[in-house]
């Protein structure tokens, strides 16, 4: 296990028993360099939404244990918010719920001249994911060519 991977499932074990408490969902925990800064996130979620004060009452809990237990060696930004509309699906949960939606996937290399597709999950397993294109047909896609994979955002 990477130091990452460490930092992001002992925090998903400190978080998992409050999400229980406060019947919260916990979406993903992730440790992440961006411009030079770290940041640990945890995206939480709820039946109806997520508020700002949500995410606070998690977050102060979350950073006072962190603090207490300091075992991330770098210095970090911790932020505590709602997945957004573009939230990814990583669990197996996630590609239950959104069987039969419209998602979008972005591939790390081509396939077809194309690094960009949308269509109607219609069925995934641990090594792949399956769409149904707007002419009927199936592509199938294998999770480890797959960059992201999200439910498709309709405006």
């Amino acid at each position: 296990m990477t130091k990452k991977e460490g930092y992001e499932s002992r925090t998903e074990a400190f978080l998992l028993p409050l999400m229980e408490k406060h019947r919260f969902e916990l979406v993903d925990v992730e440790y992440v360099k961006e411009g030079g800064t770290w940041y640990l996130r945890a995206y939480i979620d709820k039946e109806g939404g997520i508020s700002v004060d949500d995410c606070e009452v998690i977050s102060r809990i979350l950073s006072d244990w962190l603090d207490q237990e300091d075992f991330i060696q770098d210095s970090y930004i911790l932020e505590v918010s709602s997945p957004g509309l573009g939230r990814p699906l990583k669990k197996e949960k996630d590609f239950q719920r959104s069987l039969g939606k419209d998602v979008e996937i972005r591939l790390y290399q081509p396939l077809n001249k194309s690094k960009e597709y949308t269509g109607v999950l219609s069925a995934y397993d641990k090594e792949s994911v399956v769409i149904r294109m707007e002419d009927g047909s199936d592509m199938v896609f294998q999770r480890t060519d797959i960059a992201l994979i999200r439910l498709a955002l309709d405006f």
